[in-house]
């Protein structure tokens, strides 16, 4: 099936550097903890719960590896910061450094933060630069988001840019966002409301329609979906494809300002 093909390809990626590093972004309530945890299950096939909902612990950096379910772990790693909130709270812009490697698992994330932080890591290496950014929107409010959020993210996007980190847009919620494809995930791709939703998340961020990931996150459900696992594999596959292809562009050249 699709579904196991996909699988066997995680299961035997072997990138050039380990782990590679995906960092996770995105607005509060958009269902970050929850991608996390919907990636983590389907690798697992069982339910799981590794990254705790609405966590508001000022933590950048926090890293969360992928259990294979034969025993060991897989190449990659997810590292989520807080979610980008409105009005002053969240992640602070100058705190990206994450994305150059400055900063290590557990940097507390304050206006206060510096140079001066133990966690914080003058001279990081490619292995502690992020490799993949991906973008979490939900569907069903990326029209109603505030401007200040679509800013950060832009920001954070645009720094990505700078070092050529590729980015993704990962639209959750694609079921609160259209009856249709509530009740049938496989009319996902004929949905108009879906469609509008990609070009809209595509606009406010600037990021390329064939870079937009629509799927639904396991949620409130006990069984599993293969629907839902095939969409979640497809987009991890393409993910960790990216991070290894720039962890391989990196390795032949050196890098600015290292």
């Amino acid at each position: 099936s699709e579904k196991q093909e996909l699988l066997k390809e995680l299961e035997h990626l072997k990138p050039r550097l380990e782990p590679l590093r995906i960092l996770v972004q995105g607005p509060v309530g958009a269902g970050k903890s929850c991608f996390i945890n919907t990636v983590q299950r389907v690798l697992l096939g069982r339910n799981v719960s590794i990254a705790l909902e609405s966590s508001t612990t000022a933590i950048q950096g926090e890293s969360f590896t992928l259990s294979k379910h034969g025993g060991g772990y897989y190449p990659f790693v997810f590292n989520d910061i807080m979610g980008l909130e409105t009005k002053g709270e969240g992640i602070q812009i100058e705190d990206i450094k994450v994305l150059e490697g400055h900063v290590l698992e557990g940097y507390k994330v304050s206006p206060q933060s510096s140079k001066d932080d133990k966690r914080y890591n003058p001279r990081p290496s490619p292995g502690d630069r992020i490799h993949c950014l991906v973008n979490i929107v939900p569907a069903d409010a990326i029209s109603r988001l505030d401007d200040s959020v679509i800013d950060k993210m832009r920001t954070i996007r645009k720094k990505a840019s700078e070092w050529s980190i590729p980015q993704v847009i990962v639209l959750t919620k694609v079921d609160n966002a259209c009856e249709i494809v509530s009740q049938d995930l496989r009319k996902l791709y004929h949905s108009k409301k879906v469609k509008d939703k990609v070009e809209v998340s595509s606009h406010k961020l600037g990021i390329p329609l064939n870079n937009i990931y629509p799927m639904k996150n396991y949620h409130a459900e006990i069984t599993e979906d293969t629907n839902v696992d095939v969409l979640i594999l497809m987009a991890l596959r393409d993910i960790v494809n990216f991070a290894n292809d720039y962890v391989e562009s990196i390795a032949s050249e050196s890098l600015p300002g290292s």
